[in-house]
């Protein structure tokens, strides 16, 4: 009989936390898929200025389910793609 440990790992994650990911996702998948902020904004209908303001941590946006939702969409990716710390 083989006994495994399950070795007890805390990981905290704050909500900043994945903003920032979600945010760099977002960015390289639209650039990777050459598009422009305003070219995903129109494809969602919303402004330029709010695909910059997501984009940009800096700006403290953040952004909604709905919204990532419609931005999956457009891009053709699963939202959980937006979550993935290596994407």
């Amino acid at each position: 009989m083989v006994d495994y440990e399950m070795e007890e790992r805390t990981v905290i994650h704050t909500d900043e936390y994945y903003y920032q990911v979600i945010r760099k996702n977002i960015r390289k998948i639209r650039t990777n898929k050459q598009l422009t902020q305003q070219t995903l904004a129109d494809m969602i209908s919303v402004t330029r200025q709010y695909i910059c303001d997501i984009e940009n941590e800096k700006r403290g946006k953040h952004v909604t389910i709905a919204i990532l939702g419609r931005i999956a969409d457009a891009l053709h990716v699963d939202i959980r793609d937006f979550f993935e710390e290596d994407h």
